[in-house]
């Protein structure tokens, strides 16, 4: 089991506009706290995990607001690696075998997405079980989803499933990978064609706060509102 958790804070946040002229996005704050913060929570809620944060783009403010929590930051200068890469350049801290991944700016509503995952997952046959969104259940997502999902839980590229930016997710096949920055989706196009990447379906409700938009929408379903 995954007893390690990476959540990535490094990206410039660019969807957000002014809002991340002068702090990194995971900064922002939704419902009085910073986006990160809710993220946090979902993984101390969770139970015991080693935690580490990527940042680049002002990183010290990361850093900063960090500072004396039980919470290791990656830096990744002088560039920015991606989600792969940055997962890759964090493995030091994270230690060895699956571990937990969360983007920063998503809001989740009902059961906690990491004890979802956890229940659900077989090393014996995965190498990535991500936490997918049903169309109906994703807030502020203009899209058709990423992922079709068949009967046995083996995702496909393709509309109907949001990826919902939690994982768990396996390690190894990051030592094959040339590049220095790339993306996690080489990473799942490798488990695709080996056929060990899984979707769970989350069954409460989800927000994408990656936009402006998202800010009121996640502040109005944390609130219980009916949107």
């Amino acid at each position: 089991m995954p007893d390690a958790v990476m959540l990535f804070a490094a990206g410039f946040g660019t969807r957000m506009g002014a809002l991340t002229a002068d702090r990194p996005k995971p900064l922002i704050e939704v419902a009085g706290r910073a986006l990160l913060d809710h993220a946090l929570d979902l993984a101390e809620a969770h139970g015991p995990l080693r935690k580490v944060v990527n940042a680049h783009y002002r990183a010290e403010q990361i850093e900063m607001h960090l500072a004396g929590r039980d919470v290791a930051v990656s830096i990744e200068e002088p560039d920015i690696l991606d989600t792969g890469g940055g997962l890759r350049n964090a493995l030091p801290l994270l230690g060895a075998g699956p571990v937990f991944t969360m983007n920063s700016d998503a809001v989740w509503a009902g059961p906690n997405p990491l004890a979802l995952l956890q229940a659900a997952w077989d090393p014996a046959r995965m190498e990535a079980l991500l936490m997918t969104v049903p169309l109906e259940n994703a807030l502020g997502h203009g899209g058709t989803g990423d992922f079709t999902r068949a009967p046995d839980g083996r995702l496909q590229r393709g509309p109907g499933q949001v990826y919902g930016g939690i994982q768990i997710i396996k390690t190894d096949l990051l030592a094959d990978i040339e590049a220095e920055k790339f993306s996690l989706n080489l990473l799942w196009d490798m488990m695709l064609q080996r056929e060990t990447l899984f979707g769970l379906p989350y069954t409460g409700r989800w927000c994408d706060v990656g936009h402006p938009g998202g800010i009121p929408l996640a502040e109005s379903l944390l609130a219980g509102a009916d949107v």
